[in-house]
């Protein structure tokens, strides 16, 4: 189970050389709007130092590690959900997406050029918001008409729904995205059938250089994120891609130079994943060693259906052993010497780095 993650904001901020980093893709990223026509996809590994440290151990013939879904989404500009620019094609592929990537520049570059004429890393993000804002208030505005036309009937469902709308389109017209915790567990059903753009959990990656003007630029963007509650995640995203191109030897060392642990892009992967409030348990044995992406909080059944269905269906046990008792004790083996391996049934929530083989019968 991977996810899918949109990278959007104006022409020109980065995407598509970002895009590239992340994938070690060659796509067109030329000095001009709208380059990117249709959606780019690109399957992205997720970058995780605990399947190097179970391979260690365990020696498996092949590591397979759990995966992001990035999609590059060309340009939009103000006016885009009134068909602006390339408009309502891409808010459509947006409508798609788990998760969004907001681009938004932060640097000043006479050679690139900036759609609107000036570099202003605020006023691009409230631009690409605010399209996404029209775009719902659009999509509840025909959702109201049909339900305005039940008011009258005994359907006491229709009747809550459109309360929910009114709701949701008095927040949209505040100039506010929507929240799912601002609706019980019911409602929040009838919420996400909407697939409303300002649900959709979103980061912005600033696109900084090195400069004075550039850590004012990033400041201002920060400022912004903080009141919508959004993270920031910096990136100096040309030399990214350069890191990225580099072989796995020549990436350590300039790593090791810059005081780097890990790319930035890594983050940007992670934050990704952690926005969507998921997890990484593993499966580790002499044929692969696997991650499998999972919600918080999953019972173990449904780890096992991550696997096949059929997992879930005859779940008995779990096998499982905490990721750190299993390096300290140097495997299963070491671990079951130690009392670190466990049974759990049904029941058992699975914490992230749990080491697991499920026992099933169908």
């Amino acid at each position: 189970m991977g996810f899918k993650c949109g990278i959007i904001g104006l022409p020109n901020v980065g995407k598509s050389t970002l895009f590239n980093a992340l994938t070690k893709s060659a796509i067109p990223a030329e000095n001009f709007p709208f380059c990117t026509i249709e959606p780019n996809v690109g399957i992205v590994p997720l970058p995780d130092k605990r399947l190097d440290m179970l391979q260690e151990i365990v020696i498996s013939k092949k590591i397979i590690p759990t995966t992001l879904d990035l999609v590059d989404i060309a340009g939009l500009v103000k006016g885009a959900s009134q068909g602006e620019g390339l408009g309502n094609a891409f808010l459509s592929n947006i409508r798609e997406m788990q998760a969004l990537a907001h681009v938004v520049r932060c640097f000043e570059d006479q050679n690139i050029t900036h759609v609107d004429g000036s570099v202003d890393p605020v006023r691009d993000a409230e631009i690409i918001n605010l399209e996404l804002i029209f775009a719902d208030l659009e999509s509840i505005s025909k959702r109201l008409l049909k339900t305005e036309k039940l008011l009258k009937t005994p359907d006491q469902q229709n009747k809550k729904d459109h309360e929910i709308l009114i709701n949701i389109k008095s927040e949209l017209e505040s100039g506010n995205f929507i929240s799912l915790e601002n609706f019980n567990e019911e409602e929040n059903i009838f919420v996400k059938s909407l697939h409303l753009l300002t649900v959709k959990p979103m980061f912005y990656i600033a696109n900084v250089s090195d400069d004075k003007k550039s850590k004012e630029l990033l400041s201002n963007l920060e400022n912004f994120a903080k009141k919508l509650h959004h993270d920031v995640v910096p990136t100096f995203i040309k030399i990214e891609q350069e890191i990225a191109l580099l072989e796995e030897e020549e990436k350590s060392e300039y790593l090791e130079l810059m005081g780097m642990d890990e790319p930035v892009l890594n983050k940007v992967i992670f934050k990704g994943y952690e926005i969507l409030g998921l997890q990484t348990y593993f499966t580790a044995g002499p044929q692969e060693i696997r991650a499998w992406t999972i919600p918080l909080n999953a019972s173990a059944p449904n780890a096992a259906g991550v696997i096949h269905t059929d997992f879930e269906r005859g779940f008995i046990k779990a096998e499982v052993i905490a990721f750190n008792d299993y390096i300290a004790n140097k495997g299963e083996a070491g671990a079951k010497e130690n009392g670190k391996w466990r049974l759990e049934g049904k029941d058992y929530i699975v914490n992230d780095g749990d080491v697991i083989h499920f026992k099933f019968n169908v």
